[in-house]
């Protein structure tokens, strides 16, 4: 120990180290007689502490530590209490530090509870602390006392109670009130708001050890008491509260055991605002006040909150109306609430009790301090405010629900005679409330969602919106210009701030962009200190979130209903249409009614419409009385159930009037008051049966009582009613007796003092938003009550409606859909916000942007714009997206350059960022975008002076290369971004002055062109030298915006979704054509753009780039066929440079993309009229296959159907350039073309028969037959099946189609024949390959096909060839087909040749009618009958004998087509028909079986009858016509109608008198019946031909069907021969036209001779098949038959002899004589065969013979050949029979 004095003084204790230096002060600074008593105390005291030492085990029992015993602790702080009392500021300033030091070290230790009695010297102690300050008034003593104030109440070891600390609150208070200077007062606050932080931190936590946070000076003085600044005054008192709260521990004594009793002071933090922590390190002996006082701390503090909300409304009174002390105090409590409820923890919210208090007492205080015009006051309400609505909102809904149009939209709303400061404060407060996303999500769930809640976000953005527009035109206001402008600017910004919220909480529900974590940001102070930037950077988050501690933790504590968005939208749907029904009601309550009942919002009852008329809020109370009294049944009705539903039990009269008046006010009309008041007396008495005698009473009084209460409330009426007047009035009503004196004198007392009336009477009309909500509220009176107070008045009077609306506050606590809390995580909530703010905000964005040229306001409007687009794309909401989209684009003014300024500019900037930002949301709306890039691109260039598009177009070279290279060249200039020729100095000279002023004149938004103005030479005359200065001014705006921000737009197309880049596309090119098809100025700034884009998105999944080529290729075709070339070349070649960087991937096997890709091709090819731009698609084509043959695979496809268009082209280069190519690709790169896809073989043989139809060049016709005969080789080689991609080249090339070596021998035709066995053997041998032979048959139909189709053609040498080749390869290639295969040949190729044969035959024919018989044969008909038929028929047997097979089945198509061949009129063709049915016969009739020999028959009957039936048609033509004849006999065939053409000639020959058209008709039928003949004659003649070759094969069957064939062919030429009408008119045209007869009788005689030989020849070598047949009998009636006819021709019958004797005959003329001479050989035949027959069967017949033979002897002849053979007949015949009889 050191012998100095101040190092012993106090003792070793550590008490002692802090009392002793104090005391002895005390003692120096003390007078000695006036404070002796000090002095003394104090040196006894420290004597005690001489004799002290810390003693550990009894710490805890006394108040100071260390300190053994009680009177040792009283002794030691009696004399701290004396010096405080002294009065004197010498002696209490080191006392005041003492208990300073006491406090902040921990060494008093102990419960302050000044209800304890004694009280504890302690407590005295803190009492004479807070007294001290009342008598001082001096700086130091002041400071000191807040000092040690707030070190007791910091003090974690001392625990002061409920009066202790509200006598510590009320001392701070005064010093605060009247405190020496500004600093002190400022420090007082300071001190109440750091007590009030740690008070309730405790009372969070329930402890004393809790951390708190350190109060910030400056933000105390936010709203008031910045005048008391005195220069460092607030640094001062920051660094006051610093050091006590951080009051570091001096170490005083070395003992071990102090540690773990004295706090453990962290060090200083670096700023006030950040938390101070500690803890207390507790031993093994807790303190017992710590573990008893778990409840007293939130009851003190329950109790600290309650007396401040008294104190915040204390009101002057009416003897002192400015009472400032007062109001600084209000003030100050109001601020001290603020602090509170921003630093309140979730017990604000999870505990009823303190729950309770914020509703009881804080609601109560906003309430009624929001009558006050103070506008600290005000903006102090709007804060605490905040804190209620961002902490709170969740537990105190229905509060809210009121407070806000109260405090926020009764402010916002006021547009005419606002207050700049509180309408700044609103502004402010929506500002810092809505930078919280999820308030204003949770406001318009469950407000604007709710039924009984007002539309608080649909207000408030109308409110902003309104502000933002500022005074309607017209309109009085006292704003001023400054004041107005700051309005909008700060209305806009919170619009802005809205929709940016939307889009945090969007982007944070659907993790959009960046890492989002579950709670929200609070490490948000630099956010809120950027919040006056107007831009936020693109690269940066699109929101911020609120300073406070956000309300998202009771979303977990609190029952909270999870909604989904479906219920939301119904309830929202609800409201909207219940408001509706509501507004509907007040105008016509009928239409209301039935409009409420019909949406189902009420029943269709009338206890349900009464419900509603009584319990609606909003509804006109002067229209429910009208309705109320209407005499209609259902209002009755509803009127009865009105009045029912009121309980008057127990009231009276009075008061029971006065309930049932409230709702409603009574019409005017007096006969529905008198039917309201009678059913009101009725339910009055009913309800109180003692009241009255009877129902009238009650009538009769109610109406007195209106009278009454009209009398003495309507200032009009000045001769009031008296008590005396009323009673009299009332005498004789209870069924003639007086009710009591005194209760109507009651009752009259009780009218004139308290008028009746409804609970908000309002004269204002319903119109309006604002007043029907606060009708909703049950407001409208309070507030013109609470507002109408200009001046700081107490309610007084007005209490009872503050307690009407604390009933409101518990009638909308006790409704379930009221009280219950919506909390929703779904963004589909999003889309009814929007719907009800992007209106406003649209309309406020775009007046704001199109008339400011503030640029914070400006820049606002387009923030507000990005985050619109934002929020609506996303959402999918297409309408609202492109509104805001399209308002944007229209605010850039690039339409009309010459008026754009800086805001415009910057409107192009957001255009950008939109499209970067929410490019994968945009759809259609990129079409507006786009737009306004072309439109900046062309400004650009004009900027530049760089030569328009146009001149590249119209300078265009002639020949096709020439333009490639020209687009080429264009393509990769635009693409460079600029030119690198032509430029001139931007603001010096303008290239394109025509287009300059077109620009400078401007254009509406919509017209797609600035050329599309610059119609005349004469609107070029408005522009004015000025408005080009100020164009080119203009420009220079525009190098803000390089072509680095342009072009990043195309180049981040990569990064659009699958969706996004399609709409993308779709847009670009819809731009793209409108810049081409300008017909002044056509522009490809789009084009070469969606060729950029085509290769950035190049490498996207097959799936998503076939959705963009599918837009692309209707893109090219569109553009293609453009009717200006030089577009057309451009883009044709655009679409090469495409293509050929397509090509660079390989395309797997089986895909169809690259055929998808050159598809634009094709259909340019086949529909462009340009010679051009055909030529260029082949180029293209051919360089695109020389360059990248390797890695073509679907794409020939495309290919070759370009070529076949080329082939049918019209222009001979066309068609020999594509023959060109076509050629290199069969001869070089055949195996490419099948290596992954073999169908693609179909397509070129497709494209070479059309090649063959070339008629510019036979060498390209044959050529390309001779391609199609290569194919076939390479088809029956395997080479589509077995293709080698790396040894097909060579083989093919090493290939000679002419001569190849087949693997299968073809077997002989007999073997062959025998039983198909080899086709059979074939088809096993090859049936593990049949699904591969299956495949390959299928590819030679296109090609047999296509040479099938060329034997048509007219030119004799491409017919030629390609039947020969046609029949080769069937030859050479057969014996690969299958069986099934043959068949689909025979039917698709094979017979149609000879279709085609008989089709031109048909039409040779009808020509020939049409040209009449002397016309001349067409020489090429000709040539097609006479040699393409011999060609084909040739081949055609050929084909059938060596492979009879496998075509044996087709033997009657084949003999029919052959037998067809008869029908020919050409010479040639029948010769040919029958030399083939001959051959045919010949070499395969040993193997045809009995049905096969009757189906070539059969054949041949068909043949001969199907021209049978076409001649009679003909004949009756003949009937028909007169050729000047006598009348003759009709035929005996019926007439026909069917009606024949007629064959016109001229003949210059004819007479005059005779009818050209008969003559010419009678030629053709003469022309037709002669070669009919010869057919007929020809069909016969080879039927006896195949019957005499091969008879011994026929069975009876086939012999039956060749009598079928001669009889039917002898019974039409003899019908034909008995038509005398027709032969005379045959015989007279032929004589006049000198043409000879139709052969008639030959005919006849030809068919009756060969059936005669037929029958004679059967009767004489087959007798059995005779028999079987009757040949007997058919002989004999032939032979008649020709006796017959001879006889008729001689005109000598057999018939009866005549009565009278004939006594001469005349001589035959000449004609029968020849005709005698014709038929006489016939006859010959006849008579010749009958004397040749059997004698027997001569003899059966002989009856009917008999006189027909003496007729032949009468008869006379022209021949001696007749005699002979009948004398002969007579002597050998018939001569024997009659010697024998």
């Amino acid at each position: 120990m050191s012998s100095s004095g101040s190092q012993t003084l106090g003792g070793q204790s550590r008490c002692g180290w802090l009392l002793g230096p104090s005391l002895d002060k005390i003692i120096k600074n003390a007078a000695w007689r006036k404070h002796s008593h000090i002095v003394a105390a104090c040196k006894s005291a420290l004597d005690k502490l001489e004799t002290l030492s810390d003693d550990d085990s009894s710490s805890s029992s006394t108040p100071l530590y260390g300190v053994s015993s009680d009177s040792d602790a009283d002794s030691l702080i009696l004399p701290l209490i004396l010096a405080i009392d002294s009065s004197s500021s010498k002696v209490v300033e080191p006392a005041l530090d003492c208990c300073y030091r006491l406090f902040s070290l921990g060494l008093i230790r102990c419960e302050i509870d000044p209800s304890q009695q004694p009280p504890s010297l302690i407590f005295r102690l803190v009492d004479s602390i807070c007294k001290c300050s009342s008598g001082l008034g001096e700086e130091v003593v002041e400071l000191a006392l807040l000092k040690t104030l707030l070190s007791a109440v910091r003090s974690s070891t001392v625990f002061i109670r409920a009066d202790c600390l509200n006598q510590i609150v009320k001392t701070c208070y005064n010093v605060y009130l009247g405190g020496v200077n500004g600093t002190n007062q400022i420090c007082a606050k300071a001190v109440l708001a750091q007590m009030m932080v740690i008070v309730f931190a405790r009372v969070e936590a329930d402890s004393l050890l809790t951390s708190f946070k350190t109060v910030s000076v400056t933000g105390l003085l936010e709203f008031n008491d910045r005048n008391l600044n005195e220069g460092s005054s607030i640094l001062f008192v920051q660094n006051l509260i610093n050091e006590v709260v951080f009051t570091n521990v001096v170490e005083v004594v070395n003992h071990d055991s102090a540690a773990n009793l004295l706090p453990e002071m962290s060090e200083k933090p670096e700023s006030s605002a950040d938390y101070y922590e500690f803890e207390l390190r507790r031993g093994d002996n807790k303190e017992d006040f710590g573990t008893s006082s778990y409840t007293k701390i939130r009851d003190d503090g329950v109790m600290v909150f309650k007396n401040l909300c008294k104190l915040s409304m204390k009101f002057s009174s009416q003897e002192q109306p400015d009472d400032h002390i007062l109001l600084r105090g209000k003030m100050l409590s109001l601020e001290l609430l603020k602090v509170i409820m921003e630093n309140a923890g979730p017990i604000w919210r999870t505990n009823e009790r303190f729950l309770n208090v914020i509703k009881q007492f804080l609601c109560l205080s906003l309430l009624k301090n929001s009558a006050l015009s103070v506008m600290s006051i005000f903006q102090l309400l709007c804060s605490i405010f905040e804190s209620l609505l961002s902490k709170y909102r969740s537990v105190l809904k229905s509060e809210i629900g009121i407070f806000f149009p109260m405090l926020v939209l009764r402010v916002l709303e006021n547009v005419l005679q606002p207050s700049f400061i509180q309408k700044m404060t609103i502004l402010s407060l929506l500002d810092k409330i809505s930078q919280d996303s999820q308030i204003m999500i949770d406001i318009f769930v469950n407000y604007d969602c709710d039924v009984d809640s007002p539309n608080i976000f649909e207000r408030t953005v109308n409110g902003l919106l309104k502000t933002a527009l500022g005074p309607p035109p017209g309109s009085s206001t006292t704003l001023s210009p400054v004041h107005d402008l700051t309005f909008r600017v700060e209305s806009v910004k919170c619009l802005v701030i809205i929709i940016k919220s939307m889009g945090v909480w969007m982007d944070q529900q659907l993790r959009i962009g960046g890492e989002i974590g579950v709670l929200r940001n609070n490490n948000n102070a630099s956010d809120n200190n950027n919040n006056d930037s107007p831009l936020v950077d693109s690269s940066t988050s699109l929101g911020g979130d609120e300073v406070t501690l956000p309300d998202f933790d009771l979303h977990q504590e609190a029952a909270i209903s999870e909604h989904s968005t479906a219920t939301l939208e119904q309830r929202r749907a609800y409201k909207l249409e219940l408001q509706k029904g509501i507004s509907l009601f007040n105008r016509k309550p009928w239409k209301g009614i039935e409009f409420l009942i019909s949406n189902k919002k009420i029943d269709v009852t009338p206890e349900a419409v009464a419900l509603f008329l009584k319990n609606t809020s909003g509804l006109n109370e002067t229209v429910i009385g009208d309705y109320l009294g209407e005499r209609e049944d259902f209002a009755l009705r509803v009127m009865h159930a009105y009045v029912d539903s009121f309980i008057f039990d127990g009231m009276d009269f009075g008061e029971a009037i006065r309930f049932f008046l409230r709702g409603f006010r009574l019409p005017g009309e007096a006969q529905k008051i008198d039917r309201i008041m009678e059913k009101f007396a009725e339910r009055y008495c009913k309800c109180n049966p003692t009241s009255f005698s009877s129902a009238d009473t009650a009538y009769v009084l109610a109406y007195s009582v209106i009278m009454l209460n009209t009398d003495a409330h309507n200032s009009m009426v000045k001769d009031k009613m008296s008590k005396t007047d009323f009673v009299r009035n009332n005498r004789g009503i209870d069924d003639g007796k007086d009710l009591a004196e005194d209760y109507l004198g009651a009752l009259y007392d009780q009218i004139v003092k308290n008028e009746i009336k409804m609970k908000a009477e309002t004269s204002v009309p319903q119109n309006k938003q604002t007043n029907s909500v606060n009708r909703l509220l049950g407001l409208d009176g309070i507030l013109n009550l609470v507002w109408k107070q200009a001046e700081e008045k107490p309610l007084g009077a007005n209490g009872d409606l503050i307690r009407h609306i604390q009933d409101q506050f518990k009638e909308k606590s006790g409704k379930s859909g009221s009280c219950s809390y919506y909390d929703v995580a779904d963004v589909a909530i999003l889309r009814f916000m929007v719907e009800v703010c992007w209106g406003p905000m649209l309309a406020a964005f775009s007046v704001t942007l199109d008339q400011s040229d503030d640029k914070a306001a400006t820049n606002h409007c387009l923030q507000g714009f990005r985050h619109a687009v934002h929020v609506t794309a996303v959402m999918g909401m297409q309408t609202q997206r492109d509104a805001f989209v399209t308002s944007v684009a229209k605010f850039t003014y690039l339409h009309c350059a010459a008026d754009m300024k800086q805001k415009n500019v910057d409107a192009v900037k957001a255009i950008i960022a939109i499209a970067i930002e929410d490019g994968n949301y945009l759809q259609d709306a990129w079409e507006h975008i786009l737009t306004c890039l072309s439109r900046f691109e062309h400004l650009q260039l004009l900027g530049e002076g760089a030569p328009s598009d146009a001149s590249f177009f119209t300078s265009g070279s002639n020949t096709t290369s020439e333009t490639t290279t020209t687009s080429e060249d264009k393509s990769s200039s635009l693409r460079s971004g600029g030119f690198t020729t032509n430029l001139k100095k931007k603001g010096t000279t303008l290239q394109n002055p025509h287009v300059v002023m077109a620009v400078v004149r401007g254009s509406s938004y919509d017209s797609t062109s600035f050329a599309n103005n610059n119609n005349n030479a004469t609107s070029a005359g408005l522009v004015t030298p000025d408005q080009i200065n100020n164009f080119i001014s203009n420009l220079n705006l525009l190098e803000q915006i390089g072509n680095f921000e342009l072009n990043h737009i195309f180049a981040h197309s990569q990064r659009l979704d699958s969706e996004a880049i399609v709409a993308f596309v779709k847009a670009l090119c819809k731009v793209s054509m409108s810049e081409l098809q300008s017909p002044t100025d056509p522009r490809v700034f789009s084009l070469t753009k969606i060729v950029e884009v085509a290769h950035y998105n190049m490498n996207r999944i097959r799936l998503v780039w076939s959705r963009i080529w599918s837009v692309l290729s209707d893109f090219f075709v569109s553009v293609g066929l453009s009717e200006n070339l030089s577009v057309a070349i451009f883009v044709m070649d655009s679409l090469r440079q495409l293509s050929m960087k397509f090509l660079e991937r390989e395309e797997l096997a089986n895909y169809n993309f690259q055929n998808e890709f050159l598809r634009p091709f094709v259909i340019v090819m086949q529909k462009s009229n340009s010679v051009e731009i055909r030529e260029l698609i082949v180029r293209c084509l051919s360089q695109m296959i020389l360059s990248r043959v390797h890695n073509i695979k679907s794409g020939w496809k495309s290919v070759f159907m370009a070529l076949t268009a080329a082939a049918a082209d019209e222009r001979k280069n066309v068609v020999l350039l594509a023959f060109e190519t076509m050629e290199k690709i069969v001869r070089e790169y055949f195996p490419y073309i099948t290596e992954t896809e073999t169908l693609t073989f179909t397509d070129c043989v497709r494209c070479l028969i059309t090649f063959t139809n070339s008629r510019f060049n036979s060498d390209v016709s044959l050529n390309a037959i001779a391609f199609l005969r290569f194919c076939a080789v390479k088809l029956s080689e395997g080479g589509l099946i077995c293709c080698n991609k790396e040894n097909v080249p060579a083989a093919a090339a090493d290939d000679d189609h002419d001569h190849h070596d087949l693997s299968i021998i073809i077997p002989s035709v007999k073997e062959a024949a025998a039983d198909g066995q080899t086709l059979l053997l074939l088809d096993n041998n090859n049936n593990n390959n049949k699904d591969e032979n299956e495949n390959a048959s299928s590819y030679w139909i296109p090609l047999l096909s296509g040479l099938s189709l060329l034997t048509s053609d007219p030119r004799l040498a491409i017919r030629k060839s390609a039947l020969e080749v046609l029949f080769n390869i069937l030859k050479d290639h057969g014996h690969l087909f299958s069986r099934s295969f043959w068949i689909t040949v025979i039917g698709t190729v094979i017979f149609p040749v000879f279709e085609n044969v008989n089709n031109n035959n048909n039409n040779n024919n009808n020509d020939k009618k049409e040209k009449g018989a002397a016309a001349t044969p067409n020489t090429s008909s000709s040539s097609w009958d006479s040699e393409t038929c011999s060609v084909a028929t040739r081949c055609l047997i050929d084909l059938y004998v060596n492979f009879f097979g496998v075509m044996r089945s087709h033997l009657g198509a084949v003999v029919s087509l052959v037998a067809g061949l008869l029908k020919n009129p050409a010479h040639g063709c029948a010769t040919t028909g029958v030399s083939g049915l001959m051959r045919l016969v010949g070499d395969l009739g040993s193997l045809l079986t009995e049905d096969e020999w009757s189906c070539i028959f059969l054949s041949l009957k068909q043949t001969s009858a199907s021209m049978i039936s076409g001649l009679l048609k003909l004949i009756r033509i003949m009937d028909r016509i007169d050729i000047d004849m006598p009348n003759v006999a009709h035929s005996s065939f019926d007439d026909n109608d069917d009606d024949g053409d007629t064959f016109t000639t001229s003949n210059a020959t004819i007479e005059d008198y005779y009818d050209d058209d008969n003559l010419q008709t009678a030629g053709y039928v003469v022309s037709r019946i002669k070669t009919h003949i010869s057919t007929q004659l020809l069909i016969m003649q080879v039927t006896t031909d195949v019957y005499n070759m091969q008879q011994h094969l026929l069975k009876a069957s086939s012999v039956k069907i060749v009598l079928e064939i001669f009889s039917q062919t002898v019974y039409h030429a003899h019908e034909l021969s008995m038509e005398m009408g027709l032969h005379l008119k045959l015989q007279r045209a032929c004589s006049i036209l000198e043409i000879s007869d139709p052969p008639v009788v030959h005919f006849e005689n030809e068919s009756y001779q060969n059936i005669l030989n037929l029958l004679h020849h059967l009767l004489t070598s087959d007798p059995s098949m005779s028999e079987e047949m009757g040949i007997e009998a058919q002989l004999f009636t032939i032979c008649k038959q020709v006796i017959q006819i001879y006889l008729n021709c001689s005109r000598l019958e057999h018939k009866k002899p005549p009565p009278v004797a004939v006594r001469w005959i005349l001589p035959l003329n000449s004609a029968v004589k020849e005709e005698l001479g014709a038929r006489t050989s016939l006859l010959v035949s006849a008579l010749r065969v009958l004397s040749e027959v059997d004698k027997g069967c001569f003899r059966r017949y002989l009856s009917t013979l008999f006189p027909l033979l003496v007729d032949l002897v009468r008869c006379e002849h022209s021949s001696r050949e007749v005699q002979p053979v009948l004398t002969n007949l007579f002597q050998t015949c018939i001569g024997p029979i009659i010697m024998e009889v």
